[in-house]
């Protein structure tokens, strides 16, 4: 699977007219600052920062643009797309496995609450609760009828 390849997405330099209407060349960030300066900003994303808060602050501390900021967010995003991506299928195996390890502790701790949710929940994912919970729930059917 190819992921976000960056010397696809920066556009060489682009000449623009300066006071004297001659042609000025704007030097852009090389690929590999591009990628660095994304990646910082990969990493400070779970501070606990609004998406607005973290471009903003990304744009000081890199010295760059908001406009940028949000380009280097918007890279961001595909990474945590590609991440959830690749991550969606291990998931379920992963919560199970931390399910049966809670329940281990809490029935080793006492718990038998906690141990009674936890099993609760482990009903839920392999379809047990629903049946269960179908077959004890009485039916009611109302009917009005004309005089």
């Amino acid at each position: 699977m190819a992921s976000s390849t960056f010397p696809n997405d920066i556009t060489p330099p682009i000449a623009q007219a300066n006071k004297r209407g001659r042609p000025r060349f704007v030097a852009r960030s090389s690929a590999e600052k591009v990628q660095e300066r994304a990646q910082r900003l990969y990493s400070r994303q779970l501070e606990g920062q609004t998406t607005r808060q973290l471009v903003i602050e990304h744009s000081k501390i890199e010295q760059i643009s908001i406009t940028t900021a949000w380009e280097d967010w918007g890279r961001v995003k595909t990474w945590n797309t590609e991440d959830w991506d690749k991550d969606r299928e291990n998931m379920l195996p992963r919560l199970q496995a931390m399910r049966v390890r809670l329940f281990n502790k809490a029935v080793k701790k006492g718990q038998l609450q906690t141990a009674a949710q936890i099993l609760d929940s482990l009903g839920k994912v392999i379809g047990e609760s629903i049946e269960t919970v179908n077959i004890q729930a009485p039916e009611l059917s109302i009917r009005v009828e004309k005089k």
